[in-house]
């Protein structure tokens, strides 16, 4: 199967309820952590929202400040059917902010139903994507 084209790696992505975000840490070894998120054109938001954490100064917000190329992966597996096997990966140059365009976070909000009562408020990662890269076991969508 040839690798995905941009428009099919982002209509998954989209579809994908969790992606896995890479980050570099201080002794230059990645980090990674699964995130709830929304893309928007080819702009990816995440956010500190109000899970329990020990602190809201997360690892992956010093990672950013310090390097901020990250990569988020998206995939779908499944032991019972591996033709329906697929990842997708967004590269992309990330920020840290307190505040986002309410449109952004109206998306973030839509996509996840416990941000429905308590919507994240931040900080906030925004990743605008400048490569995707995607594979499939088959061209049917998954």
């Amino acid at each position: 199967m040839p690798p995905l084209d941009a428009d099919e790696c982002r209509r998954r992505f989209t579809a994908a309820r969790v992606a896995t975000l890479a980050t570099t840490n201080a002794d230059g070894r990645a980090d990674l952590v699964p995130v709830t998120y929304a893309l928007v054109g080819d702009m990816i938001l995440t956010a500190v929202d109000h899970k329990p954490k020990s602190t809201r100064r997360l690892r992956r917000l010093d990672n950013i400040a310090r390097q901020p190329a990250v990569a988020l992966l998206a995939d779908h597996y499944t032991d019972d059917d591996w033709a329906a096997l697929w990842w997708v990966r967004a590269h992309g140059t990330a920020t840290v902010s307190d505040e986002v365009p309410g449109s952004v976070l109206d998306a973030l909000v839509a996509k996840y139903a416990p941000y429905a009562d308590a919507p994240p408020a931040g900080p906030f990662i925004v990743v605008p994507v400048d490569r995707w890269s995607g594979w499939a076991a088959t061209a049917a969508r998954s």
